[in-house]
């Protein structure tokens, strides 16, 4: 009898070809342990919220009005939120065509887009604009979507920094397309050098590989740096020169404690490039609440801003959007909350001010204990701890 169509051996061989160890055999058989009653802590990826952290209080106010909007009709209502909290899930179903249970547009709610491109505006200090903002279920899709629109085939390229989140190399291969990797250099903070680089490319093109994309992951994931503006004007004129598109990976943007080098959006340095570069090199950039100190990764948020794709583009990759019909509609106003959070004066300001500064200096807390343990001397220890100082000072200070 001839093979069924999902039977393994006549599967689609990419899928076969995925290689993604975020949830490979290490945590399948950390599940099965689990099963035995054993004690698991996973670690495989950044699942703040599955680790202990409590998700923000002002957020889940929010949203569990907008899920249950019934309870703005109770008198009692302000006793049990406060009323902050209350007219923005106001705010937020007024935006919706029938609160959360309805289908969005399919790049997301306008009104909240609308938010992303007011916070990329404050961000980086140039417009943006919502009708090239796509919201998704978390940045992993966006990704996805742009990826899908870049490769044709295996005879198409994408540079990945190495090391790397899996999320590129598996989606890559998924597709059908060809990794194409570039080194960081940890000497160098993990940055990049341009030689390297050029290095990569001629060797993919020497195999026949077209190289049509390169992927930033800025700050780094794993690695944890930022990348110099210097670097990042080094990249874009490579991207000007090679005609390649960028994806910037951007989601750690929040996890920033030093003031040595601070994040710059892919954005910002284009812009202050001017023409040619600002004109002509395509650049893509996520975002998600997944990450930073607001961990929300189940809630599944996020967003991708298009510079400088021609119009034809946007409405083909509209047209993809479209074939699932809506991005999570919760995670919308999660997304909103996080790109237009409370402000100075604010009834829950104070509170949310407390969570934030709490929430981050767990993490540096955790990743103190993380470094101390691959310390290989005393004096190497005592440095590390008298660095963390500093740090968690300048953190009291904000």
């Amino acid at each position: 009898m001839a093979p069924k169509a999902l039977d393994y051996e006549s599967m689609n061989e990419n899928v076969k070809k995925v290689q993604y160890a975020v949830r490979g055999e290490l945590y399948l058989r950390a599940s099965e342990l689990q099963k035995e009653g054993k004690k698991i802590i996973f670690t495989n990826v950044g699942n703040p919220h599955a680790l202990g952290q409590r998700p923000l209080t002002f957020p889940r106010q929010v949203v569990a009005l907008c899920q249950a909007p019934f309870l703005l009709d109770d008198p009692n209502v302000g006793i049990v939120f406060p009323a902050d909290a209350i007219a923005r899930a106001k705010h937020y179903l007024s935006l919706t065509s029938g609160g959360l249970g309805a289908y969005s547009d399919s790049r997301g709610i306008p009104g909240v887009r609308k938010e992303v491109a007011e916070f990329i505006e404050r961000r980086d200090g140039y417009p943006s604009d919502p009708e090239l903002i796509f919201l998704t279920d978390g940045a992993s899709k966006g990704v996805m979507q742009t990826l899908n629109c870049v490769i044709r085939g295996e005879g198409d390229g994408v540079l990945v920094p190495v090391p790397q989140y899996p999320l590129y190399s598996a989606t890559i291969s998924l597709l059908g397309g060809s990794l194409v990797p570039y080194y960081l250099e940890e000497t160098a903070n993990w940055g990049l050098d341009l030689n390297d680089l050029q290095q990569s490319v001629a060797q993919a093109r020497s195999k026949g590989i077209t190289v049509r994309a390169m992927v930033i992951i800025n700050p780094g994931n794993p690695t944890g740096q930022c990348l110099s503006e210097a670097n990042l004007r080094e990249i874009l004129r490579f991207c000007y020169q090679e005609n390649l598109v960028l994806l910037g990976d951007e989601v750690y943007q929040q996890n920033i404690y030093q003031d040595e080098r601070p994040f710059v959006s892919s954005k910002k340095v284009l812009m202050d490039m001017g023409p040619p570069f600002s004109k002509e090199v395509q650049l893509v950039s996520f975002h998600t609440v997944s990450k930073g100190y607001w961990g929300e990764c189940g809630q599944r948020g996020g967003y991708f801003e298009m510079t400088n794709i021609p119009p034809k583009t946007v409405d083909e990759i509209y047209k993809i959007a479209s074939i699932a019909l809506s991005p999570n509609v919760p995670a919308q106003i999660f997304m909103g909350l996080m790109v237009n959070p409370l402000k100075p004066g604010d009834i829950s300001y104070e509170q949310f001010v407390r969570e934030r500064y709490i929430h981050l200096n767990l993490v540096l807390y955790k990743s103190i204990l993380l470094s101390l343990a691959f310390c290989r001397s005393e004096l190497q220890k005592r440095f590390f701890i008298i660095s963390v100082i500093n740090i968690c000072c300048h953190q009291l200070e904000l």
